[in-house]
């Protein structure tokens, strides 16, 4: 088990995907993460996926991406019982996570405020499409809202097909990357200083964020990005190119790179061409140059061209589908899956993918497998201290 976050407790109260891929960070990282679900079919994504008998079971493929590791319990939080029984889980909790709308928790009377003054070391993560203040604070946002509103469609696509959205949910799952990277750094704090965070993520800026070139292009050099398909603005040629047998994406940005690129597609030549000696020049020319390298491509597959050109230095790698690169040597080496048995009583295995990171050579996989809904709640309660309740007035 990897424990950066050993001991530290988490109350996981999102929906879908931002919030749930935050959580699923922390547990992968060693949190205990405690989904609290609504009974009426917990977290929507249960119901989400491509197989209907997952969704039926309340294990949808969505759901499962991004639970391993969690424990779920269950608590109907319109119901004063109930929102007593959860107060008692935020007295032992260092974080909590939500992607509500705005003030749903304080309508609940579960605000930051009130949460605070049970435990005044928490850091409290909300996750939202627009951030908790401004004219759009309270529109409802989803993936594909925030991908159109933050320019990402804008720039993606060719000029003729643009604007396009990105092929899965990005800006969901960059939301997401940004809360667990806060909430970390919020608990460095609370272990030194004791003291809590209201930490407010907002989906469109967080996606604003990511799009660092395009926007710094346009606020410090005027220039308006606009859609390139699957050309690179910076350099050229760097972008996808069709050889003899597949795709292959090429990123000879530095001149040595271009040179190299030049002389194993056996045209040396190009790289004197005047249209092509430079790094500008070969930017106003990328087309033509685009066509005589494939041209020479053309020659021998994506796969053999990969490790000629890697070997000689230039970036080089094939256009994979997801089962090809799940497939890779290099994915199944550095362990970036773990197989679960039994799960919602099917005989295929479940699969799910971990983080993006090793830690001390070690990756952090998750322990036990997605949770049914409600799996852990004897569990927890059994082992959660009651609060002094208040006397009625």
């Amino acid at each position: 088990m990897i424990d950066l976050l050993s001991g530290v407790r988490v109350l996981d109260l999102t929906n879908v995907l931002a919030g749930p891929y935050c959580c699923y960070q922390l547990a992968l990282l060693g949190a205990d993460v405690i989904k609290v679900e609504a009974p009426a079919g917990g977290d929507l994504a249960r119901q989400l996926g491509a197989s209907p008998e997952l969704n039926r079971a309340g294990m949808g493929a969505s759901f499962l991406a991004q639970n391993a590791g969690k424990r779920s319990v269950v608590l109907d939080l319109k119901k004063e019982a109930e929102r007593e029984r959860f107060l008692d889980l935020v007295a032992t909790a260092d974080a909590l996570v939500e992607n509500f709308r705005p003030g749903v928790m304080q309508r609940l009377g579960l605000g930051y405020d009130v949460l605070k003054g049970v435990q005044p070391r928490l850091v409290y993560c909300a996750i939202s499409g627009f951030g908790q203040t401004g004219p759009m604070r309270d529109n409802p946002a989803y993936d594909q809202i925030i991908q159109g509103l933050s320019g990402i469609m804008s720039i993606t696509g060719t000029p003729e097909a643009a604007p396009l959205r990105v092929g899965y949910p990005v800006a969901d799952t960059v939301g997401g990357l940004v809360g667990a990277f806060a909430t970390c750094a919020a608990l460095v704090r609370q272990k030194t200083t004791g003291e809590g965070a209201f930490l407010d993520v907002s989906m469109l800026e967080s996606a604003l964020s990511a799009l660092g070139w395009p926007v710094s292009n346009y606020l410090t050099a005027d220039v308006e990005p606009t859609p390139m398909g699957n050309e690179n603005m910076t350099a050229a040629p760097s972008g996808t190119f069709r050889t003899g047998d597949g795709l292959l994406n090429i990123a000879a940005n530095k001149q040595e790179q271009f040179v190299t690129l030049c002389a194993l597609a056996g045209r040396p030549e190009l790289a004197a061409d005047p249209r092509f000696a430079e790094r500008e020049t070969r930017k106003k020319n990328r087309t033509a140059l685009k066509t005589l390298l494939e041209e020479a491509l053309a020659g021998d597959t994506a796969a053999a061209w990969e490790q000629k050109l890697n070997r000689a230095g230039v970036p080089a790698g094939r256009v994979l589908t997801i089962p090809q690169v799940l497939d890779e040597e290099q994915v199944r080496q550095r362990r970036m899956t773990r197989s679960f048995a039994g799960v919602a009583g099917r005989e295929k295995p479940l699969t799910v993918v971990r983080g993006g990171v090793i830690v001390d050579g070690r990756p952090p996989l998750p322990e036990s497998p997605p949770p049914v809904l409600g799996e852990h709640s004897d569990e927890i309660f059994a082992a959660t201290p009651r609060r002094a309740r208040k006397a009625a007035s």
